[in-house]
């Protein structure tokens, strides 16, 4: 991946409905090539996506929580039947496994303190849980989903990081 892929993703991650016009104007290339850089970048997996982004808070989505997990078993079983069962609730924005005291850190997106208490007794249904901690945001300062894209580094071997 060169400079000008990456020049590509950072805008894509901005404003995924700028056209190609656009993004090849704005990385100096005509649209044909942009265009198969794009498509290349999908083939590889490292664009994985087009989203619109909503406000949570317009749609009635206004508490945001962190739960921290602990499981007192660490089975494979456990683990698949914890990972299947948490993907499929719908209020699960985030879920890390987690190094430390704390084994899994869910974001969870709600619209108040009644749903987040249905949520947390479907949780605890799942599977056997140590000790489940739920931290309430109060105020969202910054959020994104656009990661920063290190720059491409110069190795002597590579011609093509430029």
């Amino acid at each position: 991946m060169d400079a000008t892929d990456r020049k590509i993703l950072t805008l894509l991650q901005v404003d995924a409905s700028l056209s190609i016009a656009e993004i090849a104007d704005r990385v100096h290339l005509s649209q044909t090539p942009c265009w198969k850089r794009i498509q290349k970048l999908e083939a590889q997996g490292i664009i994985t996506g087009r989203v619109v982004l909503v406000s949570p808070e317009k749609i009635g989505l206004g508490l945001t929580v962190f739960v921290s997990i602990e499981s007192g078993d660490h089975s494979k079983e456990w683990l698949e039947t914890f990972a299947s069962a948490i993907v499929a609730i719908p209020e699960v924005m985030d879920v890390y496994r987690m190094a430390g005291d704390v084994d899994y850190m869910l974001r969870v997106v709600v619209a108040d303190m009644a749903a987040y208490d249905e949520f947390y007794k479907r949780l605890i249904s799942v599977v056997p849980l140590k000790n489940v901690t739920s931290r309430f945001a109060m105020e969202r300062i910054k959020a994104t989903t656009a990661l920063p894209v290190p720059p491409a580094t110069k190795n002597p071997r590579d011609r093509s990081a430029a």
